[in-house]
C-alpha cells in the first residue's frame, strides 16, 4: 500500500512543463523586445545629452510701471506690483535636433531686496514645437504673469532679466538651459499708482 501511495504522489507522475508553449514564447519575446527598446532608447538619449544647447538671447527693456497695491492673489497685503514691456531676440533653430521634441522658453526676473536676498519671478513664456519658427524677434511684449514682490522693495532696484529654455527630448531627461546674456532694468524710484487697503 505504501508503495502505491509513493508512486501515486511521485513527482515523476506530474505532467511535464511545456517549455515551448505559446505563452512562454510570447513572454520571452516581449522581455527581449522591451530590453532592446530600453537599450536603444538609452543610446538615443546619450547621443544628444552632451550637445551644446546654449544660445545668446537678447532682452531689451521697453517700459516698467511700478504700483504699490493690495495683493489680491494672497492676503491683500499692500505689495509692489510691476508691469514690464520688453523685446526678445534669439535664434533657437540650431537647438533642435532629431531628439528634441519641443522647447519651453521663459523669461525670468531676478533681483534682491532688503527683505529677501534672492528673488526670482517668471514673467513670460512660450512653447516652440519642432517645425515651428524657432526665431523669436518680439517687440514690445507685455509681461504675461503677475510680477509681485513680497513687500515694497522694487523701487529704484536693479532687476536682471534673462531668457531660459527647457529642452524637452523624445528620449531622455529634460534639460534646463539659460542664455549667457542678461539685461538689467532699473526700476522707477516712484510709484505709478498707490492703492491702500
Amino acid at each position: 500500500t505504501s508503495l502505491c501511495f509513493a508512486r501515486l504522489f511521485s513527482p515523476n507522475n506530474n505532467k511535464p512543463r511545456k517549455m515551448h508553449s505559446v505563452t512562454n514564447r510570447s513572454n520571452h519575446l516581449l522581455s527581449y523586445t522591451l530590453t532592446v527598446m530600453a537599450v536603444v532608447t538609452g543610446a538615443c538619449a546619450l547621443s544628444t545629452r552632451f550637445l551644446h544647447y546654449e544660445r545668446p538671447a537678447r532682452v531689451f527693456g521697453r517700459r516698467v510701471e511700478l504700483h504699490n497695491i493690495p495683493n489680491f492673489t494672497t492676503d491683500q497685503a499692500v505689495n509692489d506690483f510691476a508691469t514690464v514691456k520688453f523685446d526678445v531676440k534669439v535664434d533657437l533653430r540650431s537647438v533642435f535636433n532629431w531628439n528634441v521634441k519641443q522647447l519651453f522658453v521663459y523669461l525670468t526676473a531676478e533681483y534682491a531686496t532688503d527683505d529677501n536676498v534672492f528673488n526670482q519671478v517668471v514673467v513670460w513664456d512660450e512653447i516652440i514645437e519642432r517645425g515651428d519658427d524657432a526665431v523669436l524677434d518680439l517687440k514690445n511684449v507685455a509681461s504675461e504673469y503677475f510680477f509681485w514682490d513680497d513687500g515694497s522693495g522694487l523701487r529704484n532696484r536693479n532687476v536682471t532679466f534673462y531668457l531660459s529654455w527647457n529642452v524637452i527630448p523624445v528620449a531622455g531627461a529634460i534639460l534646463d538651459v539659460a542664455s549667457p546674456l542678461t539685461n538689467r532694468f532699473l526700476f522707477p524710484n516712484a510709484y505709478h499708482r498707490v492703492v491702500t487697503k
